[in-house]
C-alpha cells in the first residue's frame, strides 16, 4: 500500500500546505510496531493487526482504532476460448503452485496450462501468493510453480492472455475486460460461485480481496483524523481506483 499512502500525502498536501507529511514503506508489521512504539501517527497495513499486536498496544495502555480505506480485488483471467468458466480458490492454489498442470485436469480441453504471475516485487504478486496460494496465511511457504511466466505488468499478463489459449494469470479488476474472460471464483466446491466486480469485492462475497487498513491511536492529534476523513471521503477514494485498488462503498448505499 506504500503508493497508495504516498498519492494521498502527496494530493493533501497539495490542497493544505500547511500540513506535512512523511511515508516510510516496510511493510504492514513495520507500521503497526512503529504506531505501537510511538514513532508515526498511522500505520498503513493491508492486513488486520494480530491478536498480539493488539495486547502488546494494550500492555502499553494504547487504544487502537482500525480505519478501512480501501479494498484490494484480483480477477483471474483466461483467454475467451477456454471453456473453463469457473475454479475454486483450491483449485486455483493447485494450478498457480504447479500441482495442476493440464487443463482436462479442470474441466478443460487437454494441453498444458500456461501459468501467469506478476514478478515477486508486485503488490498483487504478494497478495495472490499469500490469499490464495497460502490460504491466507502471511508466514506461508508455499511458492508460486517453478513453470510460472512472470510478467513485469497486468498489462502484460493481459496481453498475453488476449493472444495464448492456454493462459491464467490474475490482474487488478480494471484490466479484466475485453479480449479475456474473467473466471468465477468460488471460496470452496461447495459454494457458489462469484463473479469479481467492484460491487462484489465492496460486499465481500469475491473470494480473492481484502480490506485495506490505516490503524492510529483512540487519541490521534485531529489533523490525523482530518487527513483520515478525506481519504475515506470522495477525493480519496478516487485515488483508490485510480491505483487499481477498490474504493469503498459509499455511504448510504445498501
Amino acid at each position: 500500500m506504500v503508493n497508495l499512502a504516498q498519492m494521498w500525502a502527496e494530493v493533501y498536501m497539495d490542497q493544505n500546505q500547511q500540513t506535512v507529511i512523511a511515508v516510510t514503506g516496510g511493510g504492514s508489521g513495520t507500521g503497526i510496531t512503529a504506531m505501537i512504539n510511538g514513532t508515526t501517527d498511522i500505520a498503513t497495513s493491508s492486513r488486520e493487526m494480530k491478536g498480539k499486536e493488539k495486547d502488546k498496544a494494550r500492555d502499553k495502555g494504547i487504544e487502537v482504532v482500525e480505519h478501512q480505506v480501501g479494498l484490494d480485488g484480483i480477477a483471474v483471467i483466461v483467454h475467451p476460448s477456454n471453456p473453463v468458466d469457473e475454479l475454486d480458490m483450491d483449485q486455483l492454489a493447485e494450478i498457480f503452485a504447479g500441482r495442476i498442470t493440464d487443463w482436462k485436469d479442470i474441466g478443460g480441453e487437454p494441453g498444458p496450462i500456461v501459468v501467469l504471475s506478476r514478478e515477486s516485487n508486485s503488490g498483487t504478486h504478494v497478495f495472490f501468493k499469500e490469499h490464495v496460494l497460502n490460504k491466507g496465511k502471511s508466514d506461508g511457504n508455499v511458492e508460486f510453480g517453478a513453470d510460472t511466466l512472470l510478467m513485469p505488468s497486468s498489462q502484460a499478463i493481459y496481453d498475453e492472455a488476449v493472444q495464448n489459449p492456454r493462459t491464467i494469470g490474475y490482474v487488478g479488476l480494471g484490466y479484466a475486460s475485453g479480449g479475456v474472460r474473467a473466471l468465477q471464483v468460488k471460496k470452496d466446491a461447495a459454494s457458489p460461485r462469484v463473479t469479481p466486480s467492484v460491487t462484489t469485492v465492496q460486499t465481500g462475497d469475491y473470494p480473492i480481496s481484502r480490506p485495506l487498513y490505516m490503524y492510529t491511536k483512540k487519541d490521534a492529534p485531529g489533523s490525523v483524523l482530518e487527513f483520515l476523513d478525506w481519504i475515506k471521503g470522495p477525493e480519496g477514494q478516487q485515488i483508490v481506483g485510480e491505483l487499481e485498488f477498490v474504493p469503498l462503498k459509499p455511504k448510504g448505499n445498501s
